[in-house]
């Protein structure tokens, strides 16, 4: 007979990893207001009230319909921080590109410049939009949940896991200079194993979606790897390079291994959804009809894996694409030469990239099944036995 784990541990480990999701999301919020690996700045982001507005001229853009520009002057309180409570007036300065228009009653985040406990300057900043934000991960969860049950709940128990794990460790072990290589594989593996495990228990057909997965990230990352060796990309072509290497200055950071970092978390989610899409399907075969041969069962597998290539790896591409729409509009309105276009930095990194992730992707089909092949048959071997 088949020797499953006690039910008691089983539910130990689920409550643990749910202790240390909440202790870390309620740390999370400490961390997120922390001064950083940086210098202290002078700069302060604050909550404001917009009081009464005493002057305003706005006109409205000739080519961009709702855009304003122009100018108010706006009479605010302070609602956190050092000035918290103090009203004063703020010049609001709007253009095509920095276009906050305030309303009376409106929530504002303004930018302080405060030394030695006198105020230098106050600018406007943005919108607060937390209350947006939270209403939409309110409806997200509450969607999960309704639709899903339990594994609704346990995946949002799995998501807040991962997004914890790459605030709490990836990002600070890349800012302190470990090999970005070797902690993005760490970071890949355990998601990926907490995920597995969340949503579906210890089971052979977990260990296999597991094993599956994690060559199949790692398989997309190193594809960049080669990749940005021959096409000579690395981090300093990333976007936000120049932000980077302000803070490689300052700290540990390596830009040079971003790239590959990059790729295994975008890759992540869509390989994560393949893996166990082939392992479970592998498994359910294998249990419907046990006498398949091993090569049979891995057919099977691959034929299932065909029908999800082709519409994961236009998800994959369709993200990338989605993000540099804005950047192909650009080089299609000012007739930007092809040569141009497909040499040029932002480009190479952004199809590496999709192509890169798409790779690991398919490559997962075959590699899963073949994994979730030996343990389906060999756990059927095993049960003979016993």
């Amino acid at each position: 007979m088949k020797r499953e784990k006690p039910p008691a541990k089983k539910d130990l480990l689920t409550w643990v990893i749910i202790l240390i999701i909440a202790i870390s999301a309620i740390a999370t919020s400490g961390l997120m207001e922390s001064d950083g690996f940086l210098p202290a700045r002078d700069v302060q982001f604050e909550r404001v009230r917009v009081l009464d507005i005493n002057q305003e001229r706005l006109t409205e853009d000739r080519n961009i319909e709702g855009v304003y520009t122009g100018f108010q002057e706006l009479e605010i309180e302070v609602l956190t921080g050092t000035f918290e409570g103090n009203r004063m007036t703020v010049n609001n300065s709007i253009g095509r590109t920095y276009n906050v228009i305030a309303r009376e009653g409106m929530t504002l985040i303004v930018s302080i410049v405060e030394r030695d406990g006198e105020l230098q300057s106050i600018v406007v900043y943005e919108y607060e939009r937390r209350g947006a934000v939270y209403l939409l991960i309110g409806i997200l969860f509450a969607t999960l949940i309704l639709v899903g049950r339990k594994k609704g709940m346990m995946s949002i128990l799995s998501l807040l896991f991962t997004g914890i794990l790459i605030l709490f460790f990836l990002v600070p072990s890349l800012i302190r200079g470990y090999l970005p290589a070797f902690v993005g594989v760490v970071t890949a593996v355990l998601a990926i194993s907490v995920n597995f495990y969340l949503l579906n228990g210890w089971s052979n057909k977990t260990y296999a979606a597991i094993a599956g997965t994690s060559l199949g990230v790692v398989l997309a990352g190193l594809m960049a790897f080669l990749a940005g060796s021959v096409g000579n990309l690395s981090g300093v072509h990333s976007p936000n390079a120049e932000q980077l290497m302000f803070i490689a200055d300052e700290t540990g950071l390596r830009i040079n291994g971003m790239l590959f970092v990059t790729i295994l978390i975008s890759a992540l989610g869509a390989v994560m959804d393949v893996g166990m899409s082939i392992s479970s399907a592998t498994f359910e075969i294998s249990d419907r009809n046990p006498d398949l041969e091993k090569k049979e069962l891995f057919r099977s597998a691959m034929n299932v894996g065909k029908d999800i290539i082709g519409t994961m790896t236009n998800t994959l591409i369709l993200v990338f694409v989605g993000g540099m729409l804005g950047i192909i509009i650009i080089t299609v309105a000012y007739g930007m030469p092809y040569i141009h276009f497909i040499n040029s930095n932002m480009i190479a990194v952004e199809v590496t990239q999709a192509l890169s992730g798409s790779i690991g992707l398919v490559l997962t089909v075959p590699i899963s099944a073949s994994i979730a092949v030996m343990m389906a048959k060999g756990s059927k071997i095993k049960q003979r036995r016993d």
